[in-house]
């Protein structure tokens, strides 16, 4: 019983987390969520900041499998981490694809093209 417990609570943990990060998104998060947001793009649903398993993904149209991520300057250094979680979010059929956050900012419609690209497979 203790153990349901805690795995309620590390769920709950995981949930406001997401909320947090939904409420203090990043300028190249909001930027991308500004075409993907409300079906506008390609009228497809997106979620922003969705957890999945362990994990908090940045944006993922569940129908598609296909999941976004933005990094910053901190994913240079958790390049292993990043690959595991990778590898875990592919064996549950999803496809990952990775945007530093200055070219979501500065080349968006070349992050939209590649998105597009892959909703189609």
């Amino acid at each position: 019983m203790a153990k349901s417990r805690l795995g309620i609570g590390k769920i709950k943990s995981r949930l406001n987390k997401a909320k947090a990060l939904r409420k203090n998104m990043s300028d190249a998060e909001q930027k991308l969520w500004f075409y993907l947001r409300g079906k506008r793009f390609q009228h497809v649903k997106f979620k922003r900041q969705k957890t999945i398993g362990p994990y908090i993904v940045d944006f993922v149209a569940v129908k598609h499998k296909l999941i976004m991520e933005l990094d910053g300057g901190q994913h240079a250094n958790q390049i292993r981490y990043d690959e595991q979680r990778t590898q875990y979010l592919e064996r549950l059929g999803f496809s990952v694809l990775r945007f530093w956050n200055n070219v979501c900012l500065e080349q968006i419609e070349a992050v939209l093209e590649k998105i597009a690209r892959n909703l189609c497979h």
